[in-house]
């Protein structure tokens, strides 16, 4: 299966993220075959360069993006749809908060 992931270049606590398209099975610093856009989290407020048109091409085949490109391709407006939740409560901890 093909995903639409994040992967990590730039120097050391200088980090720069690539959008690429590869097997979901494969390394993320392995070879991708396409690289979609660049991401940019540093920056005030964090900048996003991505091909529209190349993302949209890769999903109408199939492929599926990584729960965290997902929610900046939402908060993008790139795709529709609700954003995904990236952590979850633990049964115990989520008790505990329902005591209180």
């Amino acid at each position: 299966m093909l995903t639409i992931r994040l992967t990590r270049v730039g120097k050391t606590k200088q980090p720069l993220y690539r959008f690429i398209i590869s097997e979901k099975s494969r390394d993320p610093w392995g070879k991708a075959l396409e690289i979609l856009g660049t991401y940019n989290s540093r920056t005030n407020p964090a900048t996003m360069d991505v091909k529209k048109d190349r993302v949209a091409h890769w999903l109408s085949k199939g492929a599926q993006c990584s729960d965290t490109v997902w929610n900046l391709f939402v908060d993008q407006k790139i795709v529709t749809g609700e954003k995904r939740r990236l952590s979850s409560i633990s049964k115990r901890h989520k008790e505990k908060m329902d005591k209180k």
